[in-house]
């Protein structure tokens, strides 16, 4: 009886105090979003109609959501593939036998600490001034011309920031899982005459399944949720030619106020987020099962 008491004090002093800020910050806020979807309401007014599911039907009938949407997915895909590659490498690198090791990892995990809305400004004077200037001092016709004005070139600038940040953190994933492939797997390979490459390409990658599978959901699932990059650097410009789903529903809620329809668009933005992790979780799990 004494110990059933102090496992129900331990339950009251750990578990309710959590679960209290879990319901008041998570639950019922995502329980009143999904009431605001069917309504009108604009965010100011008192009074609001209740209009079912009007707001989702307008979502996907909207041509400049699924336009944004589709930028989205070409900012992700191309986000995904470059961070992980040029993350892996720096990882790859970073654990062979080169002196400052520490250093150097320190120097590529640096951009991640840099707030999105800091490092969007900060890229805004690079390739507003610098690049600028720097193309037109050597003669460079693709410089001279800031790719934030170009509706061409734009969302490359993004790509470029976001991997030139996201490279580092994943980095560290991957170094993880690199110092924990076993040194007398390499050293049978190296036995059996495999060069660096082929060591790399069926030893090391093999070993790293799960970091690989771990840093790209982990991508796709912040860069489909970007906001303060798109915000600070482009704007969602030139031309909306950078308006991606998060600064859409930004937009939708804030300056048209439309809470109701932007609201309906975070829902369809959550889904989609919420079936990558499951992605995630199924795929590591599987990874684990091989392993």
């Amino acid at each position: 009886m004494v110990k059933k008491r102090a496992n129900i004090r331990l339950f009251i002093l750990f578990v309710v105090p959590a679960m209290f800020i879990w319901i008041t910050v998570v639950l019922i806020p995502f329980i009143y979003g999904l009431f605001i979807t069917l309504t009108d309401w604009n965010g100011l007014s008192a009074d609001f109609n209740f209009i079912g599911l009007k707001n989702y039907l307008s979502v996907f009938s909207d041509g400049s959501f699924i336009e944004s949407l589709k930028k989205t997915f070409i900012y992700s895909f191309s986000s995904v593939i470059f961070s992980n590659i040029l993350g892996l490498a720096i990882a790859l690198a970073l654990t062979g036998k080169i002196k400052g090791q520490n250093l150097f990892r320190m120097g590529f995990f640096t951009p991640n600490i840099i707030g999105g809305i800091i490092l969007g400004y900060i890229w805004n004077f690079i390739f507003a001034f610098a690049l600028t200037s720097f193309g037109k001092s050597i003669g460079w016709e693709v410089l001279e011309k800031s790719f934030l004005t170009d509706p061409n070139k734009a969302m490359l600038a993004l790509i470029i920031v976001t991997t030139w940040q996201m490279s580092g953190y994943l980095m560290v994933i991957y170094i993880a899982g690199l110092i924990n492939v076993p040194n007398d797997i390499i050293e049978a390979s190296e036995i059996d005459g495999a060069g660096m490459w082929n060591k790399i390409r069926y030893v090391k990658i093999p070993m790293i399944r799960n970091s690989i599978a771990i840093c790209v959901f982990l991508t796709i699932t912040r860069t489909f949720m970007a906001f303060d990059i798109n915000l600070s650097l482009t704007a969602g410009g030139p031309y909306k030619s950078t308006e991606m789903i998060s600064y859409k529903i930004y937009q939708t809620a804030f300056s048209n106020m439309k809470f109701g329809l932007g609201q309906a668009q975070a829902v369809v933005l959550f889904v989609i987020v919420a079936i990558v992790s499951l992605l995630q979780v199924t795929v590591t799990r599987k990874g684990d099962d091989l392993a």
